[in-house]
């Protein structure tokens, strides 16, 4: 019984298991870390805490409904449901009134975080035309990654025909490293193909 369960990747009560990129995460890169390092507890490895996506809507100004749209799209994507961001105050160039939804943003973190970057990684990435990888300089200073992508049509997910405009995203990667350096070396060992 509990052999089928592995090769099915569920348990007993239907549920998926733990997220493979976690697994590697756990038995891989923090024995890796520990040794590049020099960490004496792998409590002391740089851990992921938590995946942010946001998308910047502008034009819902003059097109309210391309909020609704994109928080369907930015759900699928995620497997969680997206929320819609509102401006917070009025700025008269732009004509944006205070309170106005001009963007959709969703937070991951545990199981659905592991599965986002293990599709990200695998899949998306490798879908992006002319892809030479990503910049290695778009780091906090604190530890923190993030990354922009150009359109959402690159996850298996959204349904290319159902498209009605090709949007842009930001992922940002928070870590508990304590410097870039640590960071960088543990998107690396998961698999994030930088150039520089």
């Amino acid at each position: 019984m509990a052999k089928e369960e592995k090769k099915s990747g569920k348990n007993s009560s239907g549920e998926r298991g733990n997220p493979r990129l976690r697994d590697v995460y756990h038995k891989d890169i923090v024995p890796k870390m520990m040794q590049e390092f020099g960490y004496k507890n792998p409590m002391q490895v740089p851990r992921i805490k938590k995946v942010t996506l946001n998308m910047g809507l502008g034009e819902s100004v003059s097109n309210p409904n391309i909020i609704k749209t994109c928080a369907e799209e930015l759900t699928q994507i995620a497997g969680q449901k997206a929320v819609i961001t509102r401006s917070a105050k009025a700025i008269a160039n732009f004509k944006l009134r205070a309170n106005l939804p001009i963007g959709v943003m969703v937070t991951l973190r545990g199981e659905r975080m592991w599965e986002f970057l293990d599709r990200l990684l695998n899949i998306a990435m490798p879908r992006i035309r002319d892809f030479k990888g990503v910049s290695g300089k778009a780091f906090d200073g604190r530890g923190n990654y993030t990354l922009g992508l150009r359109e959402q049509i690159i996850f298996p997910e959204i349904n290319y025909d159902k498209v009605e405009k090709v949007k842009g995203m930001n992922v940002c990667i928070t870590m508990s490293a304590n410097t870039d350096g640590e960071g960088k070396a543990l998107l690396k060992h998961l698999g994030m193909p930088f150039r520089n």
